[in-house]
Order: C-alpha cells, then sequence, then structure tokens
C-alpha cells in the first residue's frame, strides 16, 4: 500500500504539476526536491493545505515557457517539509503511483494542473509490486560495475547486494544521470522486472561508449 492508498480511485483525479527535465520519481522512491521559484512555492503551499499530492512530470518539447508534457508522470506525497531562512521549500516527495495524462486543466494557478489517470497503474499501490519474482540482480550488479567503473564512480555495494529488489532497481533509477528520454523510458516500463531490465540494457549501453568521466559516488 502505498502512502495509505489502497485503490487508484482513491486519489485525486486532478492534480498539481511539476515539469522537471530529468528527473524520476517512482512508487515508494522518495525524492528530495529544493523548491524556489515562486509559482513552485505557491504549489507546495496549496498541497499541503490540501492532499499533499504534486505529480512529477518531464516536459516534452515545445515552447520553453509551456512545453508540452510527457503522456505519464508519477505522483508523490509530500511526506517531510522545511522552510529555510531564505524563504526555500526543501521537501521530500515519496512516489504514490504513476499516472497517465488525460488532458491539461485552463486554470488560475500559477503553476500548471492536469487530470490524472491512475487506473491503468493500479499495481504500482501493492507492496511488493507485481512483477518482483524474476530479478537477475548478478547481471544487474554485473552491469552496474561496468557502468559504474566506465564513469569512475562508486556505491555501497554491500547495500546494492542485499537491498530488496525494488528499492534497489528504483533507487538506481532515479539516481543514475540518464538522459530524459532513458528516465521516461524508465518510468514507463510495465512492472519492475521490466524496469530492470532496460536499466540493465541502458548501463551496458553506457559502459560500451566511453562514459562523461565523472568523479564521484552514487549516494
Amino acid at each position: 500500500m502505498a502512502q495509505g492508498y489502497v485503490r487508484a480511485a482513491d486519489l485525486p483525479q486532478v492534480i498539481p504539476v511539476f515539469p522537471l527535465d530529468g528527473v524520476l520519481l517512482l512508487p515508494r522512491g522518495q525524492l528530495p526536491l529544493n523548491i524556489f521559484e515562486p509559482r513552485y512555492l505557491n504549489m507546495v503551499d496549496d498541497a499541503m493545505a490540501g492532499d499533499r499530492i504534486i505529480g512529477m512530470i518531464q516536459p516534452a518539447g515545445g515552447p520553453r515557457r509551456l512545453p508540452s508534457l510527457s503522456p505519464v508522470g508519477c505522483a508523490g506525497r509530500i511526506t517531510s517539509f522545511a522552510e529555510t531562512s531564505d524563504g526555500r521549500y526543501l521537501i521530500t516527495l515519496t512516489g504514490c503511483s504513476r499516472f497517465r495524462v488525460q488532458g491539461e486543466l485552463p486554470v488560475q494557478t500559477p503553476y500548471r494542473q492536469v487530470r490524472a489517470q491512475f487506473a491503468p497503474f493500479e499495481a504500482d499501490l501493492t507492496a511488493p509490486p507485481a512483477g518482483e519474482g524474476g530479478l537477475d540482480r548478478e547481471n544487474l550488479l554485473d552491469a552496474l560495475r561496468a557502468y559504474l567503473e566506465t564513469r569512475g564512480l562508486d556505491i555501497d555495494w554491500e547495500t546494492a547486494e542485499t537491498a530488496p529488489p525494488e528499492a534497489l532497481v528504483n533507487s538506481l533509477a532515479m539516481a543514475l544521470p540518464f538522459d530524459p528520454p532513458e528516465k521516461q523510458a524508465l518510468l514507463e516500463a510495465p512492472d519492475l522486472d521490466g524496469r530492470a531490465a532496460v536499466l540493465t540494457a541502458l548501463m551496458r549501453i553506457d559502459a560500451a561508449g566511453d562514459g562523461d568521466g565523472d568523479m564521484g559516488s552514487i549516494q
């Protein structure tokens, strides 16, 4: 059960959305956000006064001021909130369920709102999720090693080897610096096993190239 929601019908039909390139939220994943634009401060204020739901979604091209939206996003609930001395909000969204955009609403709010269809992704509300039984952890971790070596990155391998399948796959999908279309492919994978297959393929493709030479670690 994701954030207390049992059925797709329990989630709001209209939600505010935060279009953000290359940022991925997945069910039960946790996404920290630093909010400083006035329209999104307004969005968080309104969400905190209501059901605390915000939809993360990627722009899909078009005018920079009002780009079109990707067809699928993921709704999250604000599970932590803090305000800084300079007026920023530091929040954490915990993923509830993916949604399909049925249409964008003409609104007076400075932020965008959509009619969200959660029914196609009702399985996101169950834990463990559908499609968790076939994870090939050895193959996934082998691809991860090659990917990290190419980029000069490192992770906590003990955690990677013992984490539950969903936590492992989703945390890597959210944290690794894939391009926006690749992030969208991870989001739209039909289930956890499908997402693991996409993730493994993306890491192997990247490792076969040059990488970008970044040094650091994945938290």
